[in-house]
């Protein structure tokens, strides 16, 4: 069994500010209910899970969710807002990491993903999905692809962590994720050499695997994951409104 956190802390100020005056990503409504709901009711019922916690705006979230829900106010970065969260996870071994922006999450996929990462011998899991998978399931959801020599991807939003390395390895993971549309600055971090064959599409999973361990410091394991609910989240309007067409009761 491991413990799930969610982070539900990011300020609805980017592109879905338009869509909803709700002051947190978190709270925006799919349906009658807040977009947040939908992943903690995956994760209370998926096999695998002990305890849920939420990093998030308590007072909004005050008798939305379900009384065994741990629920802390988020700090002023992913760092602080991981920490708060395993404060309320204490005695925890590997935490299950989960945003709050991917809706479709189901209990099937947060199982299947769990199971292939049963030895929890590494400090990080994270996985992809492959693109024919998305588009088997969501054919317009336009998503961002990586190719890699074993196929084409895209990236989850569930992560297995050893709480023990998130002081060492959250920040450099941000910068990672800050730099993703700089090219410059990634080049800076993952080094000219790796970042050339990765455009020329000679990097494996395996070394995509190795070269973020050693960025980290870290052991990390990528998982391919089948369940395109892992990897669909809602970040621009056009996932809003496709999302809240695929959830809408029949």
């Amino acid at each position: 069994m491991v413990d799930a956190l969610v982070l539900a802390g990011s300020a609805n100020d980017g592109p879905l500010k338009d869509c909803s005056p709700a002051p947190y990503e978190a709270l925006i409504s799919i349906g009658t209910r807040p977009m947040v709901e939908y992943v903690v009711d995956a994760l209370l019922q998926a096999r695998g899970i002990d305890r849920v916690a939420v990093v998030g705006p308590e007072a909004e979230l005050a008798g939305r969710l379900p009384e065994n829900v741990l629920v802390a106010r988020p700090g002023k970065s992913l760092l602080e807002n991981v920490q708060r969260g395993l404060r309320l996870l204490p005695g925890t071994g590997r935490v299950l990491l989960v945003s709050s922006d991917i809706p479709l999450l189901t209990p099937q996929a947060v199982e299947d993903f769990l199971a292939q990462c049963r030895d929890q011998s590494a400090d990080l899991y994270y996985p992809v999905v492959p693109r024919e998978a998305v588009e088997s399931r969501f054919q317009n959801m336009r998503r961002t692809y990586v190719n890699l020599q074993e196929g084409v991807f895209t990236g989850g939003n569930i992560f297995l962590l050893n709480p023990a390395v998130v002081s060492g390895c959250l920040p450099v993971a941000q910068r990672l994720v800050d730099a993703r549309k700089k090219p410059l600055q990634l080049c800076r971090l993952v080094g000219l050499p790796f970042l050339f064959r990765f455009l020329m599409h000679r990097v494996s999973l395996r070394d995509a695997e190795s070269r973020v361990s050693a960025l980290l410091g870290i052991r990390g394991v990528v998982v391919v994951s089948w369940y395109p609910e892992v990897g669909v989240d809602v970040d621009k309007p056009d996932d809003l409104d496709l999302i809240s067409r695929l959830l809408r009761p029949a």
